[in-house]
């Protein structure tokens, strides 16, 4: 029977959010998920402000042309926001009763880790769940790849070469510290990009800052006059790092932080499509009467999991990538 109840001829009503960190092709999936939504005959409201917004009511009804150009624009029309509440039990309790009162028989939640908890706390009262990652950082597990970390990468690149123009000029060693939050995701693909000589990333940093230091000074003896360090949020203090390697190598050395650009601008191909081909999935898993599933892009395909199993996955780097820039860094 799926989801739908009484008469068949019932139309069902979905809720579609954006929680968390906004990311380049969020309206992307917004807009998939409106338009498959409505082409098989369901109702959709828009919940703004994430999680917040459902637990205040902030809906709006929605149909093809609210999603009409959008697709190119980074951010999320929908908006976003963090909400305390729902990391209390009364929170996911209210979002389902609020749920139920509005007539929203399944929400699409597009987000990072924290949003697939919300969201799973929600279907635990009854309310079906469809998650979808959205995420610069890559870093929900159950899925090699997520909507916006594309965008991130290619921002971070462009501005991390500008860096290095100015660095080259200068002669001096530049630490660019990218986002990601706790993965360092962003950082490796970027290190190998740029170009870097070092690469900092939580799960592999060691934390042995005379080590660098030493590199640096001997490739230094060598006449080497550029150094570019690429620091992953997850490690940090890329400021108090660059006064100690220059009290301690002689190099001027300056930080870079680049901060929100990365979750800005207008989303690459690559994030529309997969964003779209997952927002539309998200909605026939419904309409198949599928309950409380992650959308995944595993071992080049779209496909989907259990939300529970999805949420209990740990990920780690790629050791392929990690190896690979071992080999390259000098």
């Amino acid at each position: 029977m799926g989801l739908f109840k009484g008469k068949k001829e019932e139309v069902m009503t979905i809720g579609v959010l954006t929680s968390g960190g906004d990311a380049p092709g969020m309206n992307a999936a917004v807009r998939a998920v409106v338009r498959t939504a409505v082409h098989a005959g369901m109702k959709v409201k828009g919940i703004r402000r994430g999680y917040s917004g459902l637990l205040e009511e902030d809906f709006i009804d929605m149909e093809t042309r609210s999603v009409a150009d959008i697709i190119q624009r980074g951010g999320t029309i929908l908006y976003t926001a963090r909400c305390p509440e729902m990391m209390n039990p009364a929170g996911p309790e209210k979002a389902a009763n609020i749920c139920r009162k509005n007539g929203i028989d399944a929400l699409v939640v597009i987000g990072g880790d924290g949003s697939y908890r919300g969201a799973l706390e929600i279907s635990k009262h009854g309310i079906n769940v469809i998650a979808l990652p959205g995420t610069i950082d890559l870093d929900v597990a159950s899925s090699d790849y997520t909507i916006g970390f594309d965008t991130a990468l290619n921002t971070a690149m462009d501005a991390i070469d500008r860096v290095r123009d100015t660095s080259t000029s200068h002669e001096r060693c530049s630490i660019i510290e990218v986002m990601g939050r706790k993965a360092g995701h962003i950082a490796l693909w970027c290190g190998i990009a740029n170009g870097a000589e070092e690469i900092l990333i939580p799960e592999r940093y060691d934390y042995e800052e005379q080590a660098i230091i030493d590199r640096i000074a001997e490739r230094k003896k060598l006449g080497k006059k550029l150094h570019i360090i690429i620091n992953a949020e997850g490690v940090g203090d890329s400021n108090g790092m660059a006064k100690r390697i220059e009290a301690a190598t002689g190099l001027e050395t300056r930080a870079t932080i680049i901060g929100y650009i990365q979750r800005g601008g207008s989303p690459t191909c690559r994030d529309r499509v997969f964003a779209s081909a997952m927002g539309s999935l998200a909605v026939e898993l419904l309409l198949a009467g599928q309950s409380n599933r992650a959308v995944c892009f595993r071992q080049g395909e779209f496909t989907d999991m259990d939300l529970a199993e999805a949420i209990s996955m740990k990920k780690d780097i790629d050791t392929s990538l990690w190896d690979i820039s071992r080999k390259l860094c000098r």
